[in-house]
């Protein structure tokens, strides 16, 4: 029976990558498994295996972890900082693990209470949103969110990415964030990207039933060859869950968030029509 011919890691093709190389070289040549690499932390063996494959961020806790156990001087916690404080990016730290597994994402889910998702947001719309969490921004900044947040268009727009189901609420349509005719391009932006059918949205009506994700955000990412992973956010934190129960309890909830909706293509003929109504300087009617 021959061996099982070991997977290489490519360092050359990320930070992520090079520093989760690094770290299975070095705990493979002090012999140590990956349970116990881990003895006396929280993290789990799957967890680890992500990093080591470049998958995941390393978090600074388990570089301090690895110099303790592997003995390595410092070497993790000093590049791990490095790392963070050279991140110059639009997206914030706590997203980073998420544009990661985007890449690796099969189909994502997502519920976006009051906001357009970040994929389909064009640059007006990112600095009034921008802006309204964080008023001093600069401009600086404020370039570089934008650059980063139009750099994911690609989740809705390549022909080979993610299938997405987007549920998104109603009353977006008549609570502008911009002017009329800025808010006429993004609106119009939107049906425009998914028309192409890469992305399916439903809107919740505004006059449905209490229904489950009525605060926060939320998106459910699945792959081909690892659990599904849950991540949810707020103005200034976010969180992300690979808790397998505790997965499987939103993603039911999920299911029933989208019984509540209306189907894609209503969906989308409301969208389009509210774009219309604002173009033409009239306030569309309520999504009832």
């Amino acid at each position: 029976m021959s061996a099982v011919r070991r997977k290489e890691i490519d360092g050359s093709l990320s930070v992520p990558t090079f520093y989760g190389k690094e770290l299975r070289y070095k705990r493979e040549s002090v012999g140590l498994s990956l349970e116990a690499f881990l003895k006396g932390s929280y993290f789990g063996k799957s967890y680890l295996s992500d990093i080591e494959h470049g998958q995941r961020r390393m978090p600074i806790e388990l570089a301090r972890h690895a110099d303790r156990v592997l003995g390595t001087d410092g070497f993790f916690e000093r590049n791990c900082e490095d790392v963070q404080k050279a991140r110059k990016g639009g997206h914030a730290d706590y997203f980073a693990d998420v544009l990661e597994l985007e890449k690796q994402a099969v189909e994502i889910e997502e519920w976006d209470p009051m906001l357009i998702p970040g994929p389909l947001q064009l640059e007006p719309y990112i600095r009034a949103v921008v802006l309204s969490a964080y008023p001093r921004e600069s401009e600086e900044m404020l370039a570089a969110k934008v650059a980063d947040r139009r750099a994911r268009a690609w989740l809705f727009e390549d022909k080979d990415s993610p299938e997405s189901w987007l549920v998104l609420n109603g009353s977006m349509l008549w609570q502008p964030l911009l002017p009329p005719d800025e808010w006429a391009e993004q609106l119009a932006h939107v049906v425009e990207v998914l028309r192409k059918r890469r992305a399916f949205p439903q809107l919740v009506p505004r006059n449905s039933n209490p229904h489950p994700f009525m605060m926060g955000m939320s998106r459910f990412l699945t792959f081909n060859d690892a659990p599904p992973v849950m991540y949810t956010e707020g103005m200034y934190h976010g969180q992300l869950i690979d808790n397998p129960g505790l997965v499987r309890q939103y993603s039911r909830a999920y299911g029933r968030l989208r019984a509540a909706a209306l189907d894609s293509e209503t969906s989308l003929r409301l969208i389009e029509q509210a774009a219309e109504d604002y173009r033409n300087g009239k306030y569309p009617d309520r999504l009832e």
